[in-house]
């Protein structure tokens, strides 16, 4: 398999600007540094909202440019954190007289670069403060330095803290919350195959046929956790069961859930996942309050899916009812 594109750089620089004119109601594309931001900011917000991370995993970022949710985002290479200088100069170019707050996945490059656009905004006297999403429950070990990585539940984060800054929210206000929702998210992927390589045209990693990689990363990172003849019904069950305990829920927890699709599982197949999910979580006593349902976090065309849950309250219901209009995510006060 080839991408339509004449080289890897030219696959995203093409999809940036084909991004930008389509929806020029929205976004605007700076292309030196590199970054989108929204043309219609709310009024009533006091700072702004930044995220960013590799292309490849589209629509997040960049989807969630707009009224309701992100201020601007900074897009790397494929699989590749952006810049310094990107996130730097989209900080600036948003940032709100209460400052800017920074939505970063938790990925060693991702940390250094906004880390360092951070200082810089500091010492421009524009305040800043990061909320650190590590949501990915295959990762949840001792032994891994770098601790959990942030995948699916990101998304999550971001409509979350969009709605609340809407309401005005202060920076400090925006980031304890953004921890709150960050301390009772996680999530965890499952891959029956690898994403292609844009440099090689050829698959990332190799699965015996019926077999699925369990806990594999958004950047087709192997767990060396496969499921030999994985049957679907059990393998949800499972993947819920993970989840739920991850975050200890109990009988009557209230839930948020992503069933995320990573690249080429298709909605019908989607949608029958998160029939599974429904009626696992119910079997354990879990109420699923909200729910969404599509590829919002993929990993170029990787065969796989991912389950988030975030515990949620009334608080967190209900900015995730609040209103947002971007290119990926249109949903309407509810009735």
């Amino acid at each position: 398999m080839s991408y339509f594109a004449n080289s890897p750089d030219d696959l995203v620089d093409g999809a940036l600007a084909g991004f930008a004119r389509a929806h020029a109601d929205l976004v605007t594309h700076t292309a030196d540094p590199g970054y989108l931001a929204t043309v219609a900011p709310k009024p009533g917000r006091v700072v702004g909202l930044v995220s960013g991370g590799g292309s490849g995993h589209e629509p997040m970022h960049a989807g969630f440019v707009g009224p309701g949710m992100l201020d601007a985002a900074c897009p790397g290479r494929i699989f590749a954190s952006p810049h310094n200088r990107q996130v730097y100069e989209a900080s600036r170019a948003v940032a709100k007289p209460g400052g800017v707050l920074h939505i970063v996945k938790n990925y060693t490059g991702d940390r250094i670069n906004f880390g360092i656009a951070a200082e810089r905004l500091q010492h421009d006297g524009i305040p800043c403060a990061r909320v650190l999403v590590d949501d990915d429950v295959a990762t949840d070990s001792e032994d891994i330095a770098v601790g959990r990585r942030g995948t699916g539940a990101t998304v999550i984060v971001e409509k979350l803290l969009g709605a609340a800054a809407d309401e005005g929210r202060s920076l400090d206000e925006l980031a304890d919350l953004g921890k709150r929702i960050v301390d009772a998210s996680r999530s965890i992927a499952v891959a029956a195959g690898a994403q292609t390589s844009p440099s090689t045209g050829s698959p990332a990693f190799e699965l015996p046929s019926g077999a699925v990689e369990y806990g594999v990363g958004i950047h087709g990172e192997r767990s060396g956790r496969i499921r030999e003849n994985a049957q679907i019904d059990a393998l949800v069950t499972d993947l819920a069961g993970t989840v739920v305990s991850a975050l200890s829920l109990e009988t009557g927890a209230r839930v948020i859930a992503l069933v995320n699709g990573l690249g080429s599982v298709t909605p019908l197949e989607l949608y029958g996942i998160y029939d599974r999910v429904a009626r696992a979580l119910s079997a354990r006593g879990v109420v699923l309050e909200r729910q969404r349902v599509g590829a919002l976090v993929t990993a170029l065309d990787m065969r796989g899916f991912s389950l988030s849950l975030t515990r949620t309250d009334d608080e967190l219901t209900a900015l995730w009812d609040t209103p947002a209009h971007t290119a990926a995510w249109i949903n309407e006060e509810r009735a």
